[in-house]
């Protein structure tokens, strides 16, 4: 399972070190050197990113365990989240799948405090007592701000179940959940930016930049429950282009370049074919603009193309929607379509754009 990092946790991670190390540390237990207070401080802060990650982890773990796939993590400013390839079949699993994050954080924060309560006990260090005495209270906070109402947090996602299972329309209950992200994102942000204008606390800025990521977060999640809505049930078939124009494997650059881009080449990408007629890669102008000019008279398609194990590849009876993930995941952002072992089409994420701009093509 793959774990990435967006920007914002750089902006939290040095928000938290230098606020421990400049501010709640120094003002608690002075006395010490500044290194103490900035090493304990960056520690403190990778801690708490860990405690981040458990967060998602359970979402992760418990997402398999109701039979969805997970991609990977991405942690960020408000947690993380983990990259579902599919929906939850269920309101309860949705309810179980969002639910064990806070949970997590709960318990998480509980840990910490009883540790907290333990080496105060034992007399160790006060800046060691204050460090998890935070890393608790913390976790706790998270806890409680994920369980709030509203996408993309956990509590919207209790939210959407509990539409869902109300109404039995998933994409309606998205809907409720995103709209009271997008509210609570413009409250946070309109509250954070009053208290900076009219009170002049620079602390402002911090529930309103958390406003601005939920208001995007929301706005994103609910563009992509009415793409789901739209192309739910929908087969590649219904989508791809059929029949492409196909090159040999053994054809040199320049006798595929003499048929464009007038001819039948006038696309940007090819599949490559075997003499048996047997797809066995992609063929990419980028790929062909690389090779030497002075080479491609010598040069086979079949050096420069794309490996079949390159290309995302799917059957014409697959939905689009499970082809999704894997077409936006690839640099190439086309699939080809395979049917009994030869080329039935060509699928581009463009292809699918269109498939959403077309009105008649929203349901099958």
């Amino acid at each position: 399972m793959r774990v990435g990092l967006h920007w914002s946790v750089l902006v939290i991670v040095a928000l938290v070190t230098v606020a421990l190390a400049r501010g709640r540390f120094p003002e608690a237990h002075p006395g010490h050197s500044a290194f103490a207070y900035w090493a304990l401080a960056v520690l403190t802060a990778v801690v708490f990113l860990v405690s981040l990650l458990a967060h998602e982890l359970a979402h992760a773990v418990v997402a398999r365990r109701n039979d969805v796939q997970v991609e990977g993590i991405t942690l960020w400013m408000l947690g993380g989240a983990a990259r579902l390839r599919g929906e939850a079949p269920s309101p309860a699993a949705e309810l179980r799948i969002a639910g064990v994050g806070p949970l997590t954080s709960l318990l998480a924060g509980a840990v910490l405090a009883a540790a907290a309560l333990g080496l105060g006990a034992l007399h160790v260090s006060g800046l060691v007592v204050e460090a998890v005495a935070w890393l608790a209270a913390i976790n706790v906070l998270l806890a409680v701000f994920n369980a709030l109402p509203a996408a993309p947090l956990d509590g919207g996602r209790l939210l959407r179940a509990y539409l869902w299972h109300r109404t039995g329309d998933r994409l309606r209950a998205t809907q409720g959940a995103t709209a009271a992200g997008r509210a609570l994102g413009w409250f946070m942000v309109v509250t954070g930016f009053a208290d900076l204008l009219f009170i002049g606390n620079l602390a402002g800025l911090w529930p309103a930049l958390i406003g601005w990521f939920l208001i995007a977060a929301a706005t994103a999640e609910a563009r992509q429950a009415q793409m789901r809505g739209a192309l739910e049930g929908v087969p590649v078939s219904r989508v791809m282009t059929p029949d492409p124009v196909t090159v040999p494997a053994t054809a040199t650059l320049a006798a595929f370049l003499a048929e464009g881009p007038f001819g039948s080449y006038r696309h940007s990408a090819f599949p490559v074919l075997e003499a048996d007629g047997s797809v066995t890669g992609l063929l990419t102008l980028r790929r062909v603009n690389a090779a030497p000019a002075h080479a491609r008279a010598t040069t086979t398609v079949r050096e420069v193309m794309h490996p079949l194990g390159e290309v995302v590849t799917a059957v014409p009876q697959e939905p689009v929607l499970d082809l999704l993930p894997r077409l936006e995941a690839n640099p190439l952002r086309r699939a080809l379509v395979i049917d009994g072992g030869r080329v039935a089409g060509i699928l581009t994420v463009a292809d699918i754009a269109r498939a959403l701009a077309w009105p008649a093509a929203r349901k099958v």
